[in-house]
């Protein structure tokens, strides 16, 4: 046990430094010259400015000599600063970085839960009206993309009925106390949550149907149900817990791609997140910004991955067996 999390803790060490390295060599290849970006910003581009700008921020050194003092600065917890925000680039996604967790973790929990409760719906009856209704809702928001579904909520409970606020994260005219931010935070976050969290919960269902109908064919199944177990307990206790395990997978495979699904969400409701980050700092050009941001998301994907790990050997012992 204690070689396999030495190993896996080696192998995302080794995988952290390989993106640092990728996405270093990456930025450099994108149009544009920072230094530029930088001057337009302080309203003068004369030779000598340039040259200052290019000498304060090293990007009149070789590549690999920028490449080393990035890794060595990274590898210490100092990802540079901002071109466009003059902040500390780690100050900078830290405080995007409670909205972003807070809209992933709501849009992955109501996936989850609504998901997996349509799923076993749907596998109770296969050929009846319940699981054709799922089938179809869930073909219908695995198609849609994120930013049309987004604004078709915007339409309907933003303008035609307008029951929910379509941007930010709080209402800064509105005053009240702690309790009141809360819940106007909750507000805020109805229409960001549900257009990320509908896509996946199309996938967690269908995949939570065809788990259980698979499971639900099993030998030990038609055991317990020769022995006289009831339905609530076979689907609850015994079928369930065995299916839930691909859908526990698959979704802490998706977490890197949810982050991802975040920065359009973002962008639609304006919510302060580090999508919103990552989209304005692309158009400035700020590279320490987006090469922290793609760093940052790295490493969330890579812990997801070990805690996907470590829950599915909790759920099926016969992994942590290594059998």
């Amino acid at each position: 046990m204690f070689r396999r999390i030495l190993r896996q803790l080696l192998y995302a060490a080794a995988l952290i430094l390989a993106v640092l390295v990728l996405n270093f060599l990456l930025i450099q290849l994108a149009p544009g010259d920072p230094a530029e970006v930088i001057a337009g910003e302080m309203g003068g581009a004369s030779a000598e400015v340039m040259a200052a700008i290019r000498q304060q921020y090293g990007l009149d050194k070789p590549l690999l000599t920028q490449l080393g003092l990035y890794l060595g600065r990274a590898l210490q917890g100092d990802l540079g600063m901002s071109y466009f925000y003059n902040r500390p680039v780690v100050d900078l996604i830290l405080s995007r970085l409670g909205p972003t967790m807070l809209l992933v973790a709501t849009a992955l929990g109501f996936a989850l839960v609504v998901g997996t409760r349509l799923g076993m719906l749907a596998s109770r009856n296969p050929r009846g009206i319940a699981s054709a209704v799922v089938t179809v809702l869930s073909l219908v928001g695995y198609s849609a993309p994120v930013f049309w579904t987004g604004l078709m909520l915007v339409i309907l409970f933003g303008a035609t009925i307008p029951l929910f606020p379509i941007a930010g994260m709080i209402d800064v005219v509105k005053q009240g106390g702690f309790l009141s931010r809360i819940l106007d935070i909750a507000h805020h976050l109805v229409l960001p949550a549900l257009t990320l969290g509908l896509v996946y919960l199309a996938q967690y269902s269908r995949l939570t149907r065809a788990s259980m109908l698979e499971v639900l064919g099993a030998d030990y199944i038609r055991t317990a149900r020769a022995k006289g177990v009831s339905e609530r307990q076979v689907f609850g206790r015994h079928a369930f817990r065995n299916a839930l395990l691909p859908v526990v997978t698959v979704a802490g495979m998706q977490f890197g791609a949810i982050i991802s699904g975040a920065v359009l969400v973002e962008t639609v409701f304006s919510w302060p997140g580090l999508g919103t980050l990552a989209f304005q700092s692309i158009l400035a050009r700020d590279y320490p910004t987006v090469l922290g941001i793609l760093f940052f998301s790295t490493l969330i994907v890579i812990i997801a991955n070990l805690l996907t790990d470590f829950v599915s050997r909790l759920l099926d012992p016969r992994l942590a067996g290594g059998r």
